[in-house]
């Protein structure tokens, strides 16, 4: 049982840190599939907007690659990679767990979106990647959350 407490508090630490990377992750993973959805039924009917259609699918995915920066910041202060392991609170990796979860599915639903406004009217598509750039936001606020906790707790 000893045991048990004495490495509780790593044990919750890593579940935050995993759970930032596996749900901003799963979070991007959603949000670039219904971007990319659309994307290939407009790739169908015009293959020339293909590029665009992929700028349009990727933004999505920062979600998940801001999920994987707070996990490595985590563990590294927690000192998984020198030997030193401490406690780190798991509230603190909880902000871009689900701020990103949440902003990478919505972003997604705007990209389709986007994808249609490409689809209709070419001249304005970078209209449509403002309007996803507008979801970014608050996934980084969401990583910039976690971050100012693991680094000034």
């Amino acid at each position: 049982m000893e045991f048990l407490f004495a490495h509780s508090g790593l044990a919750i630490g890593l579940l935050g840190a995993g759970l930032a990377a596996c749900m901003a992750g799963a979070g991007s993973a959603v949000g670039t599939g219904i971007a990319g959805e659309a994307g290939a039924g407009l790739v169908t009917e015009d293959p020339a907007k293909f590029g665009k259609a992929m700028i349009l699918q990727v933004i999505p995915g920062t979600q998940g690659l801001y999920g994987l920066v707070v996990f490595f910041v985590a563990i590294m202060n927690m000192g998984l990679l020198d030997g030193t392991a401490l406690n780190l609170s798991f509230v603190a990796c909880m902000p871009i767990a689900i701020g990103g979860l949440v902003s990478a599915i919505g972003q997604g639903k705007v990209a389709a979106a986007s994808v249609n406004l490409l689809a209709k009217n070419p001249d304005h598509w970078a209209k449509g990647m403002i309007l996803c750039i507008t979801v970014e936001f608050y996934a980084i606020l969401s990583l910039l959350a976690s971050m100012m906790m693991l680094l000034y707790i």
